[in-house]
């Protein structure tokens, strides 16, 4: 069951600036997953319960255990720069 799609008009909405080459290429992989997704969709899910996860999980992570750290002064003298027991980094963002 084919699936009509403009993807020209989907690039323009993405400001893509996609060749004819391009635009073929993708229309083709667009098809294929959209095609997939029909038939997922044409499933019959009646009487199957709602799920996250398909198995079943259970936590894996040990218990929080409490232990002794390294001293403050010991990993902040470590650090290249630091101030008033915090680490100084550059700023991830710069401002306007």
């Amino acid at each position: 069951m084919p699936i009509d799609i403009d993807i020209s008009h989907v690039a323009r909405l993405a400001r893509l600036a996609l060749d004819d080459e391009q635009l073929e290429r993708y229309r083709r992989q667009l098809g294929v997953i959209l095609e997939h997704a029909a038939r997922v969709q044409a499933l019959d899910t009646e009487g199957v319960e709602p799920t996250g996860h398909p198995l079943g999980f259970t936590n894996a992570f040990r218990d929080d255990q409490v232990r002794p750290s390294l001293e403050r002064d010991v990993v902040l003298a470590e650090a290249p720069d630091h101030r008033d027991g915090y680490f100084v980094v550059p700023p991830a963002l710069e401002g306007p």
